[in-house]
């Protein structure tokens, strides 16, 4: 049957890192699973200037390679493995990926979620590189540049507004005719003296060569292409994506509560409505999702998670039969 985990965390971004390092450290079996690529988001972010104490001169990856080296430092046990299906209900949870079968005494769901991309030529090899998704992230560095933030709702015209404390102009690309915010944010986004807004209007394609240089707008009511290049003095420019996030919860939807836009529903203990099954990170209801909050929240879970392991009797001679 395989050996049985006191803890296992499903993904490897902070909030899970963080999860494994108070896991490994306490002395409980812990696995951390992953997909893909270790680190969720931040690893995309070239600077990260906003994490309390971070290394010197830190980029997503450095941050992400110092808590996986502290993770197994303690004794943390890392997999790569695509889970597939799960059973949360029985005593001993049991996770079904593709390469192999894993039971734990207890589950840390620290999914993420990603941002909703807008799917168009050069987004891809540009994120990080003047397209952004996190304004609280990346606005400091486009200090006195010109910078695009696409969407319309209240996210895009708030992150928008915030974005004019660092950029000499801000212009909102909506989709709608009407921005669909609520009115009180849209009369203040319109009240702000460097915030321009297109409406009926889509971002067609990205181009630049390591940085953004030019971007392709079309309307969507007439079909007309329009380009902006950056600045000459400049040399580059911001596009900030607003476009939703999506919570890697689908494997979970049926077998735990979920809010009706996909985020896990937690207690501020990271619990959630399974006894030993608990949520951290991006992937649950909260209010904001950064670097900072996920790895409280994997502290807190794997707190949660212990304290959830060690009121219980295991008779793991007989569960293993």
């Amino acid at each position: 049957m395989g050996d049985i985990y006191d803890l296992i965390i499903i993904g490897s971004g902070p909030a899970g890192l963080s999860a494994g390092l108070y896991g490994a450290r306490a002395k409980l079996k812990t696995l951390i699973l992953e997909k893909g690529k270790t680190g969720g988001q931040i690893v995309t972010t070239h600077d990260v200037a906003n994490y309390p104490g971070s290394i010197e001169n830190a980029s997503g990856p450095k941050l992400i390679a110092r808590m996986v080296e502290q993770c197994k430092s303690f004794g943390a046990e890392m997999k790569k493995d695509n889970i597939i299906d799960v059973d949360l209900e029985s005593e001993i949870k049991v996770l079904k990926g593709e390469k192999c079968e894993y039971r734990g005494k207890a589950v840390i769901i620290a999914t993420g979620s990603t941002p909703r991309k807008l799917g168009v030529k050069g987004e891809k090899e540009l994120t990080g590189k003047g397209v952004s998704y996190c304004a609280t992230c990346d606005g400091d560095f486009f200090t006195d540049l010109e910078v695009f933030a696409i969407g319309g709702g209240n996210s895009a015209v708030e992150e928008g507004m915030f974005l004019t404390k660092f950029a000499r102009k801000v212009t909102i690309v909506n989709r709608n005719e009407k921005l669909t915010c609520a009115k009180s944010i849209a009369e203040k986004a319109k009240n702000t003296p460097n915030i321009e807004f297109m409406h009926n209007t889509t971002v067609k394609e990205l181009h630049g060569d390591g940085i953004l240089e030019k971007v392709v707008f079309e309307n969507i009511l007439t079909g007309e292409l329009s380009e902006y290049e950056a600045d000459e003095e400049d040399g580059t420019m911001g596009v900030f994506v607003f476009i939703g996030l999506k919570p890697e919860t689908e494997i979970f939807r049926d077998k735990i509560d979920i809010d009706q836009s996909g985020y896990i529903i937690t207690d501020e203990d990271m619990r959630t409505n399974i006894e030993g099954v608990f949520a951290a990170g991006d992937c649950r209801v909260k209010a904001l999702r950064q670097v900072v909050t996920a790895t409280n929240d994997g502290a807190i879970a794997t707190i949660s998670a212990e304290k959830y392991i060690e009121s219980k009797e295991w008779n793991l001679a007989k569960l293993t039969i």
